[in-house]
């Protein structure tokens, strides 16, 4: 990376962009369609307002927190994406270093172009999750549920917001089909072969309750956008939920994956954490998520762009910015930890306070409270 790095995530992605095949650039940057919820994860960050607290000073930050049995120093993850060798050579051996440097947690993709047990060697120690495309082949599923757990990782993170592929206007112009020549999906390798990864619209919640049977890992959904869903979930045993629109990839014409917030934490009442995927590229807009009901939230795309910009060293910054930002803001809230966040300090084009509401631990944690540790 130039000695002079980009100082902002959206400064990173020109950096990337200038560094990138454009076709490859297309495939990280678009969405489904006219790209509106693509923009509209961005636009509805912008809507949103911080209402600090003022003289209330305190000791040192605390900014940690516990999801499904690990710590991470910030509350943000890196969301699964695809294809981390089109952004640089070491790909997502890289991107996972970059994760351990910053104490989070990286959930690795299904297609990733670095197999998960590759992944975990390259970076010892590093706290790591499995991204999941449901296979209608379940006995497939399972060989590749059991690598997950010999890798060491710690938590399963199914998506199921795609019945089938969105519609990729981008990639379709680009004529950006497959993968170039050497680089494969290894997480799909299959005895001599590499499968294609199967999205079918036959998947069901009765395939969740199959992957519970099958596995003790903890079982995340990604995708959720449906407060019944998100009470669905919970009857299904699943542990977390992630807000998200697949980074405006899938449907185009769901709502900005923060609007769709506020109603998700409050179906689930506390009894799971809710991260949110989608639209992240500050760190008030973390504070914006987590104020709104939010235990953590996954950034995609701003890692990538680090990758490509710098490689390792990019994304290790780009997580390093969002800690910095994170910090500051929460200092200039009036706020000492992420606990002291909440509805009552976001408002929305100058109306009144939200209205989300977040679960409160109590003193001791109380029952059933020990995921929002911090």
């Amino acid at each position: 990376m130039d000695t002079l790095a980009p100082g902002t995530l959206r400064e990173f992605e020109a950096a990337a962009r200038a560094r990138l095949d454009p076709a490859h650039y297309d495939y990280f940057a678009g969405g489904a369609g006219d790209e509106v919820t693509l923009r509209a994860n961005e636009a509805a960050f912008e809507r949103l307002t911080l209402l600090p607290r003022v003289l209330r000073g305190g000791a040192k930050l605390r900014t940690g927190v516990t999801l499904l049995g690990c710590r991470a120093a910030v509350p943000v993850l890196v969301a699964p994406t695809a294809f981390h060798r089109l952004a640089d050579p070491e790909g997502e051996r890289a991107t996972a270093r970059a994760a351990a440097a910053a104490e989070t947690i990286m959930i690795v993709s299904m297609a990733a172009t670095v197999a998960v047990e590759d992944v975990a060697a390259a970076a010892p120690g590093a706290r790591l999750w499995f991204q999941l495309y449901l296979q209608p082949d379940m006995a497939f599923t399972e060989r590749l549920v059991r690598r997950a757990e010999a890798a060491g990782c710690a938590a399963l993170v199914v998506t199921v917001d795609s019945p089938v592929l969105g519609l990729r206007d981008r990639d379709r112009r680009n004529g950006f089909l497959d993968l170039p020549p050497g680089l494969y999906c290894e997480n799909m390798r299959d005895g001599g072969r590499v499968r294609p990864v199967v999205l079918s619209p036959e998947i069901t919640w009765e395939h969740i309750g199959l992957l519970r049977e099958m596995t003790a890992l903890p079982i995340a959904l990604k995708g959720v956008l449906h407060p019944a869903d998100a009470r669905l979930a919970l009857d299904h045993g699943v542990a977390a939920l992630l807000v998200s629109n697949h980074g405006g990839r899938q449907l185009d014409a769901v709502p900005a994956a923060v609007d769709a917030l506020p109603e998700i934490a409050a179906a689930v009442g506390g009894a799971v954490p809710v991260l949110l995927d989608g639209g992240v590229r500050r760190g008030t807009d973390v504070l914006k998520a987590l104020a709104l009901g939010a235990d953590a939230v996954a950034v995609g795309r701003p890692v990538v762009w680090g990758l490509a910009a710098g490689g390792e060293r990019g994304a290790a910054r780009v997580l390093g910015l969002l800690r910095e930002e994170i910090e500051h803001a929460l200092t200039l809230c009036g706020c000492t930890s992420i606990h002291d966040l909440g509805p009552d300090m976001v408002r929305v084009h100058g109306a009144g306070p939200g209205t989300a509401r977040v679960r409160d631990p109590g003193p001791d944690g109380g029952p059933g409270a020990a995921w929002r540790s911090r």
